[in-house]
């Protein structure tokens, strides 16, 4: 048995084929076409799936379906996007208009929830009854999975942990708000907290160095090298970011109290540097504090795979 998973993003659209073991066995890239009339975009989406299915030397016939991770909300029961503005979709009947093209049942997810659920069903989640995936990127990006299915709520909204508030009146989000998760914890968080100290640290600390004399020249990483480096304002940054990523953290588990928590994106590259102190204080802020059975907090494994796996067993 081989299934077909197509992670639509607003730059790429990839496909893989993925077989029973949960392996990608062949793939297939292009441009997102955006904006563009309907039939342009699902055609793309149709010709980048056959082209992964011929470099795998299978057929449509070969797959039960098409499972697609979309960014926006996205209502699973209709098959409608119902919004997404990185795509400028509205009300966009991606399941109708793809099914038609491909003469194929099509189930769609949004992406965030289709990339937990191959963390679930493959990755560091496998096992788990109830699971949380935390993506740190450009934003916070969250998947649900509850007893084997993904929470969305019932309007499809549901997971959106980046946008709940740990900060009142706090930093501006792109959501509008005030204060998310997301304007402190994200990679774009981590950024504007090291250009802030920074600003105020003295011309000639190791961070300045590491970035070249430069705010226009910090990363993600540049905290942690400074740190690794001996320099205390690197530290100081690390420790603040690590709090706010914490909080929120604490916030998913009292919530939800799940058996795996995991988190993938770039700054996860950091593996036990930023793990082992976020576990430390995760575990001083959560109401559970005394109970025998604790969330597990990992780092993510199937990195980009996780939306194109988990989008390929959306029919499971």
């Amino acid at each position: 048995m081989y299934y077909l998973g197509i992670d639509l993003g607003g730059t790429n659209v990839a496909v893989g084929v993925v077989d029973e073991k949960n392996q990608i066995v062949a793939r297939a890239k292009a441009k997102t076409p955006t904006p563009c009339p309907d039939d342009v975009l699902c055609e793309t989406l149709a010709s980048t799936a056959e082209e992964a299915l011929k470099n795998a030397g299978i057929t449509l016939d070969d797959v039960p379906w098409v499972g697609i991770g979309c960014p926006g909300t996205v209502n699973r029961d209709t098959g409608i996007v119902e919004f997404s503005n990185n795509l400028e979709l509205h009300r966009f009947p991606l399941r109708e208009l793809l099914s038609k093209r491909m003469n194929k049942e099509v189930v769609i997810e949004n992406d965030a929830n289709a990339a937990a659920y191959g963390e679930y069903k493959a990755g560091a989640l496998a096992g788990a009854k109830d699971g949380v995936a935390i993506t740190l990127g450009t934003g916070v990006g969250s998947g649900i999975v509850i007893d084997g299915k993904i929470l969305s709520g019932c309007n499809f909204s549901a997971g959106e942990m980046g946008h709940h508030v740990i900060v009142f009146g706090g930093r501006k989000c792109t959501c509008g708000r005030n204060g998310c998760w997301e304007a402190y914890a994200s990679a774009t968080g981590l950024i504007n907290i090291t250009k802030e100290m920074m600003a105020e640290a003295p011309q000639d600390s190791p961070i300045w160095q590491i970035a070249g004399g430069s705010l226009d020249n910090v990363n993600g990483r540049t905290s942690f090298d400074a740190m690794r480096a001996g320099d205390p304002v690197g530290k100081k940054i690390v420790d603040t970011y690590i709090e706010y990523l914490g909080c929120g953290i604490a916030n998913v588990i009292n919530t939800f109290q799940p058996d795996i928590l995991c988190i993938g994106g770039g700054i996860c590259n950091e593996g036990e540097t930023l793990l082992a102190p976020l576990r430390e204080y995760v575990k001083s802020q959560i109401f559970s504090i005394y109970a025998e059975k604790q969330t597990k907090i990992c780092r993510a494994q199937l990195g980009n795979d996780a939306g194109i796996i988990g989008a390929a067993l959306l029919g499971c």
